[in-house]
Order: structure tokens, then sequence, then C-alpha cells
């Protein structure tokens, strides 16, 4: 099949169960993750952040009002790396907490101004590379890819990762 450069490169083969196939599943993963992020690395480096900083603005921005117990979730880390990466997020003035509502016990989390400047550039150094990949792909590609990859979640946090695309977006693809 060709790509959008015209070019034709491997395709799956029909043993794809074969340990030779997943490993090359394993590492594509693996390096195309690694080029993907490397932009909002840079961007994160300069301000002294890292990864598991840009998960959680990712996450905090998708869904204003995140409680800390579901992002603690969501990111599957140890409290106390959570809590460091909130002090440090929140000490730079791009997250702030608010008492829950319904539950006082509660943290609700959101992202400040500054925080959603941060986290659209971050997109931004994601979003190019994603879409290039998608465009050369194609759609019955991209669909495959999200089946992939869903496979990957286990089916118990499904339901949390759909619940991501249903809160996060206003009807007609709008972010709220």
């Amino acid at each position: 099949m060709a790509d959008a450069s015209g070019s034709t490169g491997p395709t799956a083969s029909p043993l794809f169960l074969r340990e030779a196939e997943i490993r090359r599943g394993i590492e594509l993963l693996y390096f195309g993750h690694a080029a993907m992020v490397r932009g909002a690395d840079r961007i994160l480096a300069a301000r002294g952040l890292g990864r598991a900083h840009h998960r959680a603005l990712y996450f905090i921005g998708r869904r204003p009002g995140l409680a800390v117990s579901e992002l603690l979730r969501l990111l599957a880390i140890t409290k106390q790396s959570l809590s460091r990466v909130l002090s440090d997020l929140q000490r730079l003035g791009l997250v702030e907490s608010r008492v829950g509502e319904a539950d006082r016990r509660q943290r609700r989390l959101r992202l400040t101004a500054e925080g959603e400047r941060l986290e659209a550039e971050l997109f931004a150094a994601l979003k190019e590379r994603m879409a290039r990949a998608y465009a050369q792909a194609g759609q019955a590609a991209v669909g495959g890819f999200w089946a992939v990859l869903s496979g990957l979640i286990p089916p118990e946090d499904r339901a949390l990762v759909l619940a991501l695309d249903r809160e996060g977006r206003k009807p007609g693809g709008k972010r709220p």
C-alpha cells in the first residue's frame, strides 16, 4: 500500500502474532513515541519539567475540575509522585486546586491561564507530528491504530479513557 508520499512500506505479515511481528510493533511504539514527544520534551526541559508534568497538564486540561483521585488513576503513578508533580505545577502557577463543591474533601484541579498556554504549546508540538502520521497512514489505518492501542489498555480502565473523549469535548469536537 502506498503512503501519502507514494512510497510503499512494509505491511503486516499475515502471521502478525509471531514474535518477530510483535517485536516490530513494540519497537515502532518505542521509536514513534520518542520521536513524537521530542519537541514537547524540549519545551518542558526549558521550564525544569518532565513528562509526568506534561501528562498531568494534558489530563487536567482535558477535564477541568478533575479530582486529584481521578488524575492519580489516569496517570497510574504513586500518590507521592503525583504530590511532587502537582506541587511543582502549582508553584509555577500552572495549576490551581479548589475544594470540591459536592465533597469538600476532594481537591479539584484546573489549569491557570499560564497553564493553558503551556498545555496548548505542548499539544501543538505533538499535534503536528501526529497529524502528519495520520495523513500518511489514512483513515482506516488510524482506526486500526486506535484499536490496537485500546487493546493495550486494561479492560477495567477503558471506560475511564472513553470518558475523556466524551467529557473532554463539546459537540463538534471543540474543547470546553
